[in-house]
């Protein structure tokens, strides 16, 4: 009895093993087979794989259309400035008022109608068209019944403007576009007092304009070190010191 009862254990201990070689085996083979986690994106210097795009295919696009002809200039930027997602500044930059860089709004890629206006502005100068011939235009959009901002573009000083709008998509002549009441224009020269169809009365300097100095200026910071701004800009809605970590220049 003692020597069956032996055996009997000695079969449970086999039939054990037995279990656990399967056992071990299907765990090996499944291991193997389970697909291994994608790897994220590699970051150059902090910047994201698609923010670099974005930034690569606005540079392309300037780098492209140096000489194309001026009309075509107006409507290649609107339409890829346009892309963009429009966010209030409340919302977007936690302020109530704030005049984006054309990079920052690129790499956030977002902004208001200001935002939108100041990255086509400074797109079409950097593609060599003439400053003389670009405006930005404070208008009351009376469609929405606020305060809006678009790009005047003259072929000559005394021409009717052509308007670069997001509300808008299609670029036409101001006097097409009755919904909209022109309040100011300015660029780097000057400032212009508002006239519906034409350029306006001659109103002094730009400087006046607080936040255009201050954008200007930041424009300027921007372009001694453009990559740690990209990388920073990608983490707007952070506190400063907290964006500084995920960007290896900074810390």
């Amino acid at each position: 009895m003692l020597f069956k009862r032996c055996e009997f254990v000695s079969v449970l201990i086999d039939r054990f093993k037995q279990i656990l070689f399967v056992i071990c085996v299907l765990t090996l083979v499944g291991c193997a087979s389970t697909p291994k986690p994608a790897l994220e994106t590699p970051f150059v210097e902090g910047i994201k794989e698609q923010t670099q795009a974005r930034v690569n295919a606005w540079k392309t696009l300037v780098k492209s259309g140096t000489d194309w002809p001026d009309n075509k200039k107006l409507n290649s930027v609107n339409d890829f400035i346009n892309q963009l997602v429009f966010v209030d500044d409340i919302v977007h930059w936690k302020q109530e008022d704030y005049w984006a860089t054309p990079l920052q709004s690129i790499v956030s890629n977002g902004g208001d109608c200001e935002d939108f206006s100041i990255a086509k502005y400074f797109t079409l100068s950097a593609m060599g068209l003439d400053e003389k011939k670009l405006r930005l235009t404070y208008v009351k959009a009376l469609s929405i019944n606020k305060p809006h901002m678009v790009v005047s573009y003259f072929s000559h000083p005394t021409a009717e403007p052509l308007l670069l709008d997001n509300l808008n998509e299609q670029i036409l002549p101001a006097s097409k576009r009755p919904d909209l009441l022109p309040v100011y224009s300015f660029n780097g020269s000057g400032l212009w007092l508002a006239k519906r169809e034409h350029g306006g009365a001659y109103a002094g300097s730009s400087s006046r304009i607080s936040l255009w100095q201050k954008l200007r200026q930041s424009m300027d910071v921007e372009a001694a070190n453009e990559s740690q701004h990209i990388c920073l800009y990608q983490y707007y809605d952070l506190p400063d010191q907290r964006a500084k970590t995920f960007c290896p220049q900074t810390r």
